[in-house]
Order: C-alpha cells, then structure tokens, then sequence
C-alpha cells in the first residue's frame, strides 16, 4: 500500500484552499490526469455535502475510473474522500484547511492499493512525480482564483 502525507503553509487563506479542493467538478479543467468528472449524487448530512463523484484519471496509456464519496465540510474546511467502487483495493485522501497568519496550513493525506499489483506497481514508481504535479496544480488554480478577487 502506498501512504503519503504532509504539510505545507501556503500563502492562500484556508477558505480559498478549502474551495479550491471541494470544486471537484472543475478538477477536469485543472488537475493534471483527470479525464473527466462526473457528480452522480449530492446530499446533505449535519452540516457537510456529501457527493458521489465518478472520475477518470489516468496518465499515458493507463486510464480507470472509479466512484468516491466525497464528505465536504465548509465550517470545519475538511474534504475526505473514499473509493466506493472501482479498481482499488483502498483508496481513501483527507484535505484539512487551517488559518495561519496570512495564509493557511495545508494537511493532505492519501492512502492507495491497486487490486492488480501490476498497476500499483506502477502507481507507487510515478506516485512522486503525480503528487507534485497536482501540488503544483492546487496552488496554480488558488492563485489564479485569489487574482480574479
């Protein structure tokens, strides 16, 4: 299983970043890799929507799609995200938004297996590449965002 987290200060505050993640039917128009989004249900539970989200995602010759629930918590500034269907084993990623200063902490963690080992071979060798690639992506799309204000 691939595990990877961490935690950045970005000089966007946490309602920026917060709304910048939980846009997840732009993630098409922005995230390097996503081929497509698609919402196949919204509700609402104590304060969070909770979307069913089907994406496809791929790089090169390999693409998959899978559905995710997707918990967004616009007080608390957290998005959790949980394979429901598709071609993993487990995947499951947690965004926290936090102020600090002029900007905010960034808490993202994400955790993957592949059913087909060849796959999460794959996977796990370009994993490095991927995240700094959709790191990049976040902050560009913040910052384009934080200009148009």
């Amino acid at each position: 299983m691939t595990r990877h987290s961490e935690t950045q200060i970005v000089p966007y505050t946490a309602d920026l970043m917060y709304a910048v993640v939980a846009d997840v039917e732009s993630y098409p128009k922005f995230v390097p890799g996503v081929k497509a989004l698609h919402i196949a249900g919204r509700s609402e539970m104590r304060g969070t929507e909770v979307l069913s989200a089907r994406m496809t995602a791929g790089f090169a010759n390999f693409s998959e799609s899978y559905t995710s629930r997707v918990v967004l918590d616009p007080v608390g500034r957290t998005v959790d995200v949980v394979q429901t269907e598709g071609p993993f084993r487990m995947l499951e990623n947690h965004w926290r938004f936090t102020p600090q200063g002029l900007g905010c902490k960034v808490d993202f963690s994400i955790a993957f297996e592949f059913r087909n080992p060849v796959l999460n071979m794959v996977a796990a060798s370009a994993f490095g590449r991927v995240m700094l690639k959709m790191q990049d992506a976040f902050l560009e799309r913040a910052g384009e965002l934080a200009k148009r204000k």
